[in-house]
C-alpha cells in the first residue's frame, strides 16, 4: 500500500509517499514558518501525489497513554490536543498538519506515530525523577524521551547491517542533528535515553543547552532576576552550540576549530564530551554494548565528530577506520576498524520509513 508520511518540523512540512517496497514515490518540502504550511500548496502537492491508502503523521508527544501507533479518531485527536502542554513548541505544529491533511483527504485513514512511544519501554529506574510522589502523579512528571522514530529505525537498520537479529543485540543509537539524543536499545527495545520530560535534557544541541544544573536555573531567576520566559527562550533557542560558539551550525564550528579558534574548539570539546559520557551511560544501562549507530545531520555528515567520540571510548572497544569514517555517503555502512570489538555504524535517518512501517502494522 502507498503511504503518505506527514512530518511537521519546526519550520517546514515534509511530505513523502512511500511505496510498499519502501521506495519514495514522491516528496515535497513546504515552508511552515509559523507552524502551519500554506494550505493551498499542501493541497496542490498531495493531489499531485495520486492515490494513497493511508496517512502516517509524526506526532511528537504521546504521553504515557500512547505506546505505539494508533488510528486517529475523534477521541484520539482529543487526547493529542490534551497533551499540548507537554510539548507546547512541537505538538501544535503536528496537529496543524493533521487538520490540513484531513481537510484534503477526508476519507483516508490517518495514523499517529509518536516520537515518545519507543521510549515507553524504559524501566522505572530510568524513567523516574526523584521528586515527590504527589508531584509525579499530579503532573505526569517522568522522563519521556524523544526522537523515538529515528532511534527505532536506526537500531533496526544497524542490526541489518550487522546481519544479526535485534534479539540479543545491544545498540547505542546516536541521533545527532539540530536536536540530539542517545538511546540504549536492547533486544530492539529502548531501555534508556538522554532526553527527559522535555527535549532540553541530555546532550548539547544546536541551540538547546542540554542538561544544566536546575539550581543554576533557579539561581538565575532568583538572584539575577531573569524572567521565566527569558530563561525558557534562552535554554531553547540561544544556548547549545550557538551559545558556546556563536553559531548553531556544526560545519562552521568544525571549520573554526580547525582554524585555531579557541571558542569553537571549546564548543566542540563540550559537545563531544557530553556524547562520550552519554554513550558510556547508555552502555551501563544495557550491561554492555555491541554497536554504536550514528544518524541525523551531524551523525551522518561529521566524520570528525564520530572520530573524536571514538577516541574517547576506546576502553569500550570502539575504534573507527579512518578511510571508512571519512568516506562520502552512501551513509549506511560499518566504519569500524577491522579488529574493533565494538562495531561503529553510520545510518541515514529515515523517520519516513519508520512511520510507513508503523502505519502498515496498524492496518494489517
Amino acid at each position: 500500500m502507498r503511504i503518505l508520511v506527514v512530518n511537521a518540523g519546526s519550520s517546514s512540512l515534509k511530505l513523502r509517499v512511500i511505496e510498499p517496497d519502501d521506495t519514495v514515490a514522491a516528496s515535497r518540502d513546504l515552508a511552515a514558518p509559523s507552524g502551519r504550511a500554506d494550505e493551498a500548496k499542501v493541497a496542490e502537492a498531495i493531489r499531485g501525489f495520486g492515490e494513497v491508502a493511508a496517512v502516517g503523521h509524526r506526532i511528537v508527544h504521546g504521553g504515557t497513554e500512547f505506546s505505539g501507533p494508533v488510528v486517529i479518531d475523534a477521541h484520539v485527536e482529543e487526547r493529542l490536543r490534551a497533551l499540548i502542554d507537554l510539548a507546547p513548541l512541537h505538538q501544535p505544529k503536528s496537529l496543524a498538519a493533521l487538520d490540513t491533511v484531513n481537510a484534503i483527504l477526508p476519507g483516508v485513514l490517518a495514523v499517529a506515530c509518536f516520537d515518545t512511544a519507543f521510549h515507553t519501554s524504559i524501566p522505572p529506574a530510568a524513567a523516574t525523577y526523584a521528586l515527590p510522589a504527589e508531584w509525579r502523579r499530579r503532573w505526569g512528571l517522568r522522563r519521556y524521551g524523544f526522537h523515538g522514530l529515528s532511534h527505532a529505525y536506526a537500531s533496526r537498520r544497524g542490526a541489518e547491517l550487522l546481519r544479526r537479529p535485534l534479539e540479543g543485540l545491544r545498540v547505542v543509537t546516536c541521533h545527532l542533528g539540530a536536536g540530539a539524543s542517545l538511546a540504549a536499545v536492547r533486544d530492539g527495545r529502548s531501555v534508556d535515553t538522554t532526553m527527559g520530560f522535555t527535549p532540553l535534557e541530555g546532550l548539547v544541541m544546536a541551540t538547546r543547552s542540554g542538561s544544566v544544573d536546575p539550581g543554576l536555573v533557579l539561581w538565575l531567576e532568583e538572584h539575577a532576576g531573569v524572567p521565566p520566559a527569558e530563561l525558557a527562550s534562552t535554554l531553547e533557542h540561544r544556548s547549545g552550540l550557538l551559545g558556546l560558539a556563536g553559531t548553531a551550525d556544526m560545519r562552521e564550528v568544525l571549520a573554526a576549530a580547525g582554524a585555531g579558534d579557541a571558542t569553537a574548539r571549546l564548543a566542540l570539546d563540550v559537545y563531544v564530551h557530553r556524547i562520550r559520557a552519554g554513550v558510556a551511560s547508555m552502555t551501563a544501562a544495557m550491561g554492555g554494548v555491541d554497536a554504536v549507530v550514528f544518524t541525523g545531520g551531524v551523525g551522518e555528515n561529521a566524520p570528525q565528530v564520530r572520530g573524536l567520540v571514538a577516541e574517547g571510548l576506546g576502553f569500550l572497544g570502539m575504534e573507527v577506520e579512518s578511510d571508512a569514517n571519512e568516506a562520502a555517503p552512501p551513509a549506511d555502512r560499518d566504519i569500524s576498524s577491522r579488529d574493533a570489538q565494538l562495531r561503529t555504524l553510520v545510518v541515514a535517518a529515515r523517520e519516513d520509513l519508520e512511520i510507513a512501517r508503523q502505519v502498515r502494522s496498524v492496518l494489517r
